[in-house]
């Protein structure tokens, strides 16, 4: 598992399943990431590079949080759900099972 840094943001990704939200902190928080840090994702505002996403996978039935580090955040046209975060490239870390 890579280093991860605390004071950095996490950006939590739902996708829909706000009944698993609270598991998927408990289980960020478990790993070292920060409680106060932990902002659920909106499609109008994105992260800065060193931030983290956090997403439950695989939609529909999650069964662990992909761990994400934003590289590279570029000026896009919002679009439908993804919204800014199309802008967003990203490098996989790690995963966690909820």
């Amino acid at each position: 598992m890579s280093t991860i840094d605390s004071e950095k943001s996490v950006y939590l990704f739902t996708h829909g399943r706000q009944d698993l939200e609270q598991k998927a902190v408990d289980a960020l928080v478990s790993k070292g990431f920060t409680k106060g840090k932990i902002v659920s994702a909106k499609p109008d505002a994105v992260g800065t590079v060193g931030d983290y996403m956090a997403m439950l996978w695989m939609p529909p039935n999650p069964d662990h949080v992909k761990i994400q580090k934003i590289t590279k955040v570029e000026p896009v046209k919002p679009e439908g759900m993804i919204g800014l975060w199309k802008g967003v490239a990203k490098e996989d870390l790690f995963t966690i099972p909820i």
